[in-house]
């Protein structure tokens, strides 16, 4: 048995905080990543050009520049804003940091799902009097979410092991507990071993649900 010389209770709370980093920044990025999807769909060109050239900007940010572009420039805005130190905590410029990036991409497969939906059914919903708002609550969203759900996946697993990056701006996550560990007792090999197996451990959970939701979404769907 791993001797964790006292620190299990604290791999638990770096455990625990990285689910709820994981699980805010899910939830929130795929809010962005559906906006942005519907906002390049958009007919107004503005919109969807500068919409577009935002997520591009996004994709091509290496995941931890970007955190610490958000960390340390919003806390510098406030600063200059309210004139007085304001100091942004390192979960909230995580989640934002790791929404926009999961968002940004997320909103080229929400694209792909959008158009893999034939347009006879929209034209057909237009037909019977349906408004956009029931079109795309009862025809588009079941099917996009059907379409984009492997690709959500993709982007959900990548995002766990992400949740790493945000250790560097103070946040006590799995990764900063860990290391804290290993200074202490001078073991990095268990430690990082442990930390290893706990994200091994959260990607094969992830998997098995994952594909049991894809099984899930196509129950009743015709193929071919």
């Amino acid at each position: 048995m791993v001797d964790l010389q006292g620190f299990g209770p604290q791999l638990l709370e770096g455990l625990m905080m990285t689910a709820q980093l994981a699980a805010a920044s899910l939830f929130f990025g795929v809010l962005i990543g559906l906006a942005a999807a519907m906002a390049k769909l958009s007919p107004i060109r503005w919109l969807a050009r500068g919409v577009d050239i935002l997520t591009n900007l996004l994709r091509g940010l290496p995941e931890l520049l970007t955190i610490l572009i958000i960390y340390f420039g919003v806390q510098s805005l406030f600063n200059s804003i309210f004139e007085d130190y304001v100091e942004v905590d390192g979960f909230t410029a995580g989640v934002t940091a790791l929404s926009l990036v999961f968002g940004s991409y997320a909103s080229e497969t929400f694209r792909g799902a959008f158009l893999a939906i034939p347009v006879g059914q929209i034209e057909a919903a237009k037909s019977f009097g349906m408004s956009p708002w029931l079109i795309f609550r009862r025809i588009q969203l079941p099917q996009v979410w059907r379409y984009a759900l492997p690709g959500l996946g993709n982007l959900w697993l990548v995002l766990i092991k992400d949740t790493s990056l945000v250790s560097v701006v103070g946040l006590q996550e799995l990764l900063r507990k860990t290391q804290i560990a290993t200074a202490v007792t001078k073991s990095p090999f268990t430690f990082y071993s442990v930390a290893a197996l706990i994200f091994i451990a959260i990607t094969v959970v992830s998997t098995l649900f994952l594909r049991w939701m894809e099984q899930k979404s196509r129950r009743g769907v015709r193929m071919g």
